[in-house]
């Protein structure tokens, strides 16, 4: 396909992948209060970059597993009654710390840590590009599977345990999806604006949203736009492109906020 030639392409079917699976994942969080929780997950990423480069093994299967790894962390010590954000706190940190304390040790290894910290869009391959959207249709899948119980487990673990299901074990449903995007994200926006991703476009879509898959949607069309939008002015400015994406997603939640907010006093 020769049209995949065109790296300006490639980075924009990569950034509208991300965009998509991040979309319903980033309202689940956002109703679950957990914005912590994506940016602890995605700093651990990092760490997962070390671990690739030490094992020589694919960059996606290490990010995966340590991202996998500390949402479960999390999800475990929450359960022992450790104040939550207190140690998503503490483990953000300090899995980026470590993360990049380990790979300054690499022995023989150069590494352009901006890239994995920033993103970098516009390097995406074709190999990349497999990788990203294989990891997008699994994300889709689980949610497309589970949404209506991840629904009912957000808004009310009793609720959800009346109707037979296991809060706990859509928790997990919704770690392992967020640690596929951290892994698949990390290539386009870097470890420390994946949250950004998860959580601008969902909450730029909650004021103009009336039900959750609404919502869902309508967060994947401006975290697509965001994206879009992001590598055309990074291109055209020479700025970089996963910062340039956020910043664009931060003006569309800008300009829906105060949209919200005009509706509100006209009512």
């Amino acid at each position: 396909m020769s049209w995949l030639d065109d790296f300006m392409v490639r980075a924009a079917l990569a950034g509208l992948g991300v965009a998509i699976a991040a979309a319903p994942l980033g309202c689940l969080v956002v109703w679950r209060r957990m914005a912590y929780f994506g940016d602890a997950t995605a700093h651990a990423a990092i760490l997962g970059v070390a671990l690739s480069l030490a094992l020589s093994m694919n960059l996606f299967v290490g990010v995966l597993a340590v991202a996998l790894a500390m949402g479960l962390m999390v999800g475990s010590l929450s359960e022992r009654r450790f104040a939550l954000d207190t140690v998503l706190g503490v483990l953000a940190h300090a899995a980026l710390a470590v993360g990049l304390v380990a790979v300054s040790l690499l022995s023989g290894v150069r590494v352009d840590l901006s890239a994995y910290l920033f993103g970098d869009i516009l390097a995406v391959g074709r190999f990349d590009l497999a990788v990203i959207w294989g990891g997008v249709l699994i994300v889709l899948g689980l949610m497309w599977w589970r949404w209506q119980a991840l629904l009912t487990a957000t808004l009310s673990p009793e609720l959800a345990m009346a109707a037979d299901l296991d809060p706990r074990r859509e928790t997990q449903i919704l770690t392992l999806a967020l640690a596929v995007v951290v892994a698949v994200a990390i290539k386009v926006v870097g470890a420390l604006l994946i949250g950004a991703m998860l959580l601008i476009p969902a909450a730029a879509a909650r004021s103009l949203s009336n039900t959750p898959e609404q919502m869902a949607l309508l967060a994947a069309g401006l975290g697509g736009v965001s994206a879009v939008g992001g590598i055309q002015l990074s291109a055209m400015f020479d700025t970089p492109s996963g910062p340039t994406i956020v910043c664009v997603a931060a003006t569309l939640f800008a300009v829906t906020s105060l949209g919200g907010l005009l509706k509100t006093l006209v009512r």
